[in-house]
C-alpha cells in the first residue's frame, strides 16, 4: 500500500528551534518541530511521564525538553533519554518544496499511551 502524505505546513511556519501543532479531532495533538538544522519532526504532544505539551519544550539538538518536568524526549524517535524511560508516538514526516507533509494513515490512528511508572 502507497503512503498517502498530509500537507500540514510550510517549513517556515515553524521556528527555529519551535513547534507548530496539528489538530486531530477527538484525538491527541501532534507538534511538528524544528530544530537548529532545520530538521522536521513529529511527535505526538504529550510527554510520556505526565502528558505534559512537548510543544512547549525547549528544543536542543535532536531533543526536546518536556515543560512540565524536565524530561528530555528524542526527536527522532520519541523515546525519553536515560534515566526517563518511556515513550511518545512518533509521526512520519517528509519536507518537499517547504511544505512538511505527515502520513495521512498515521494520523487518522489513535495513539497508544506508553507511560513510565
Amino acid at each position: 500500500m502507497s503512503q498517502q502524505w498530509k500537507a500540514v505546513c510550510n517549513v517556515a511556519d515553524i521556528p527555529v528551534l519551535g513547534a507548530r501543532v496539528v489538530k486531530r479531532a477527538a484525538k491527541p495533538d501532534v507538534a511538528i518541530f524544528r530544530n537548529s538544522e532545520d530538521k522536521v519532526f513529529a511527535l505526538l504532544d504529550r510527554c510520556p511521564h505526565k502528558g505534559g505539551p512537548l510543544s512547549q519544550g525547549i528544543i536542543f539538538g535532536e531533543r526536546v525538553a518536556c515543560p512540565l518536568h524536565n524530561w528530555n524526549i528524542q526527536l527522532d524517535s520519541g523515546s525519553a533519554v536515560a534515566p526517563d524511560e518511556g515513550c511518545t508516538q512518533k509521526f512520519s514526516v517528509k519536507v518537499e518544496d517547504g511544505m512538511v507533509f505527515l502520513d495521512a494513515e498515521e494520523l487518522n490512528t489513535l495513539a497508544i499511551e506508553v507511560k513510565a511508572v
